[in-house]
């Protein structure tokens, strides 16, 4: 344990009921990020040790957000089409988080995990135009502009019922607004910690918390 300071702050029913366990929890990585990340593995290993591994899906995104949402989109509409009462949550990282975020909005009965969370990545990533490195792989992507045109379009302009989403923001995020996380998330159940960086590298000690919001025991 790192004993880093950290502010747990609940609107309401922290804890799923218990007779909840998800179904299918999708896990979205971040921008020139992939399913081989620190942050994916270990909710990888978290799955596997509760045997719900077959619970739980970490794809690679696309570059193109449009691309990344379709094929999530598409995945989720099949399965809810048979299987209408599916227990649904998105884990969302960084620009992950966005697209989390832009989800959970079309499926409103889904709980959702938002960890540093992009708010405004049209803002966020314009001096990201072009050849970029991969994070966690030998590949590369293409970062062109039309991509920020699509991720303002998919801006979504009002969260509703912020009981189901829990935000986990670190003050020392050297890449996204803290401010403007906990801003945007007001409502939620939200777990501050003081310092730490964009990558939480503490996240091993908070991951029990994402865990039992989830309902995995």
């Amino acid at each position: 344990m790192t004993g880093l300071p950290f502010v747990l702050e609940s609107p309401g029913q922290f804890l799923p009921g218990a007779d909840y366990t998800p179904d299918w929890v999708v896990y979205l990585h971040g921008f020139r990020s992939s399913p081989a990340s620190v942050k994916a593995q270990r909710v990888v290993q978290a799955f596997q040790q509760a045997g719900l591994l077959n619970r739980l899906w970490v794809p690679a995104l696309p570059a193109s957000p449009v691309d990344a949402i379709d094929m999530i989109r598409t995945e989720v509409r099949t399965r809810l089409h048979h299987h209408p009462d599916l227990r649904l949550a998105f884990v969302g990282s960084s620009l992950g988080g966005f697209y989390a975020t832009v989800l959970a909005e079309e499926v409103p009965s889904s709980r959702v995990v938002l960890i540093n969370p992009a708010v405004t990545p049209h803002l966020d990533l314009q001096t990201q135009i072009g050849r970029q490195k991969v994070y966690f792989s030998d590949e590369e992507i293409e970062f062109v502009p039309e991509y920020l045109r699509a991720l303002e379009d998919m801006q979504v302009s009002r969260l509703t019922g912020m009981s189901r989403y829990f935000l986990m923001a670190a003050s020392g995020d050297e890449v996204l607004d803290f401010d403007q996380m906990t801003r945007t998330y007001a409502q939620a159940h939200q777990l501050r910690l003081s310092g730490s960086d964009h990558a939480m590298t503490e996240f091993d000690d908070f991951l029990p918390y994402l865990l039992l919001f989830l309902g995995v025991k």
